[in-house]
């Protein structure tokens, strides 16, 4: 193997590039990114940065000069739009093609958007740092913010708005925050925390129309009935994964790339981070996480396997956190709809708790809010509850 292309310039790719290096890989390595900035931290585009409390600069995951000491050709502003699978070939923009012998697919996910209203000045998404930047000087030149959705992006930012002082309206059709991550008994907890810092929230309702003076938005109209007046709007409503240059690649894609339990996709074709889904014995499940931690976790083993020969299942407990006001909510595992939920180390009245999710009999998930010592170690109960479990098709 002389030739590696990892696709996609964030955590996932740059974990991928850096772990082929370390385990001996010397041959050509190119790194690919559709955005004009080299590999960057997206986590702080909700908090730290569109609060203006950090400059860009600091999300910054590696200083400019490491990718020529690393060996690793960055070609930043090159959309990938194509691969041909037979040939080995990558296509980049309209006709330039790269020749590969194994190939990383770490192309993450782009914000899902709305059916209207995204031509509006002032509608806004969150996910690149040009979004952030865009948002943070909107939220610098108004008053009033509506946030559509009521997720992890969601809520960091409404916090970030609340503390800079803006009046700020959460709209979600689902009777309660982060519903979908946690609950209703953990997402009435982090409704209370968010109205007691002044956030307005209206659940069970969904946007119906936007209203707007020529081209700017200027309020929104809710299905309810009610009309709230803003000039800043950000649509918070998931993501997805950036996999249509891939539809006429013969890459088994689902809900995103679909791979085994090693990563791959395909021969000589591995996905690792937001964009890739795998078969986890631990949980029975296929798995796609879009969580800062398992894009590192999962670079670091595709490159592992696409090197080695598929040498380690990947099949990690999941890790991943949100920073909402003075709450750090840190959560190990996963968090099924139907879990029993058992309260430890305080309850959901207390401003420091942690929470059990078991299913089946066995701890899925441990979520803690305030309690970082403690959250981890009750971590362990998630791998001492763990029995592999057979999947579909009798893989185990």
């Amino acid at each position: 193997m002389r030739r590696i292309i990892v696709v996609g310039a964030g955590a996932a790719g740059l974990a991928a590039a850096e772990t082929l290096r370390r385990e001996g890989f010397d041959g050509a390595l190119t790194l690919v990114g559709d955005e004009p900035t080299p590999p960057y931290d997206r986590p702080p585009l909700s908090k730290q940065i569109l609060a203006g409390t950090w400059d860009f600069d600091r999300a910054s995951l590696r200083p400019p000069d490491h990718y020529g000491q690393l060996g690793v050709e960055l070609r930043t502003g090159s959309p990938a739009t194509g691969l041909d699978r037979g040939r080995r070939t990558l296509l980049l923009g309209a006709d330039e093609r790269l020749g590969f012998d194994g190939l990383i697919v770490a192309t993450g996910v782009t914000p899902r958007r709305l059916p209207f209203g995204h031509d509006l000045d002032g509608v806004h998404v969150l996910r690149s740092d040009l979004d952030a930047a865009r948002l943070r000087a909107a939220l610098g030149a108004t008053s009033r913010v509506v946030v559509i959705g009521a997720g992890f992006l969601g809520m960091e930012v409404a916090a970030a708005a609340r503390g800079m002082g803006l009046d700020v309206l959460v709209v979600d059709p689902l009777p309660a925050p982060m519903v979908r991550q946690f609950g209703p008994e953990v997402g009435a907890r982090i409704a209370e925390l968010h109205r007691d810092h002044g956030v307005v929230l209206h659940t069970g309702v969904s946007l119906k129309d936007f209203l707007r003076t020529g081209s700017r938005v200027t309020g929104v109209l809710l299905s309810d009935g009610s009309v709230h007046e803003a000039d800043c709007v950000l649509v918070a409503i998931g993501a997805v994964p950036d996999v249509e240059w891939l539809r006429s690649s013969g890459v088994a894609l689902g809900d995103g790339i679909e791979c085994d339990e090693y990563c791959q996709a395909g021969p000589g074709v591995y996905a690792a981070g937001d964009v890739a889904s795998w078969p986890s014995r631990r949980y029975a499940r296929r798995m796609r996480l879009e969580h800062r931690m398992n894009a590192t976790e999962q670079g670091t083993a595709a490159a592992r396997n696409l090197l080695h020969g598929n040498i380690e299942a990947f099949d990690p407990v999941p890790y991943f956190w949100s920073d909402q006001y003075d709450v750090k909510l840190q959560a190990h595992g996963v968090f099924p709809a139907d879990a029993e939920l058992v309260m430890t180390d305080g309850s959901l009245a207390d401003s420091r708790f942690v929470v059990l999710y078991r299913e089946a009999g066995r701890t899925v998930g441990v979520l803690g809010w305030n309690r970082s010592k403690q959250v981890r170690e009750h971590r362990s109960r998630l791998l001492d509850d763990f029995l592999p479990i057979s999947l579909p098709g009798g893989a185990t």
